[in-house]
């Protein structure tokens, strides 16, 4: 009998190619979906926001950058490497707790875990710059604005914030913004360091309400 050639599996006829670029290679994978600033936009957003506060603030040498833990931490550190590069400009920076400072403390039931406050000199005659990674409902910042009277009379206060996720309860004004991003009340967004914590480049994840739950 003539040999009949066997008709292709239906693995095989099934089984779709793998994707390539134009080049032939590989295409890369997709990026993550939750994440809606990387550190290539933080730096963006951190260098503009050098640019304004220069441009607000006629005597450089009266601010003085007081970061929120944890988040404000390291962008507080990036704005002041950013102001010595852009008018050569050397501003103090200081690290400021504002955890037993809340009026919410109560509501949250749990005992407050308090971290670390470094405040290098008084705020008297100063201009503060707070530094915050995420504004939310404003309450952080009131709190921070509580506890530098602990620290002197600041000739003006100012605000950072990299991401204003809106939703605020208290009239608290953001002066300057690296991103707006529209959530939800149960959204939750981070700031997060590749390398773990805040370590290593920088990216800021949004994760909706009930993200995760079974």
């Amino acid at each position: 009998m003539p040999n009949r050639t066997q008709p292709p599996s239906a693995t095989a006829r099934s089984a779709p190619a793998p994707a390539e670029h134009p080049t032939g290679e590989a295409a890369p994978e997709a990026p993550d979906s939750s994440t809606v600033l990387d550190d290539l936009g933080i730096r963006r957003a951190l260098m503009r926001i050098a640019h304004e506060l220069v441009e607000r603030n006629d005597d450089l040498s009266r601010l003085y950058l007081v970061a929120v833990p944890n988040g404000g931490v390291p962008l507080a550190r990036q704005l002041a490497a950013n102001l010595r590069e852009v008018a050569d400009a050397e501003v103090t920076v200081g690290i400021l707790d504002t955890t037993l400072y809340r009026d919410d403390l109560l509501a949250r039931g749990a005992r407050p875990r308090l971290r670390r406050t470094e405040m290098p000199s008084v705020v008297d005659e100063r201009v503060v710059v707070l530094v915050d990674d995420v504004a939310n409902t404003g309450r952080t910042i009131r709190a921070a604005m509580d506890a530098l009277m602990d620290f002197g009379r600041p000739r003006g206060v100012q605000v950072v914030a990299l991401v204003d996720r809106g939703h605020r309860e208290l009239p608290i004004k953001i002066d300057y913004v690296g991103k707006n991003i529209p959530t939800q009340a149960g959204d939750r967004v981070e700031l997060l360091g590749d390398a773990g914590d805040l370590e290593g480049p920088l990216r800021v994840v949004l994760r909706p309400e009930g993200e995760g739950e079974r």
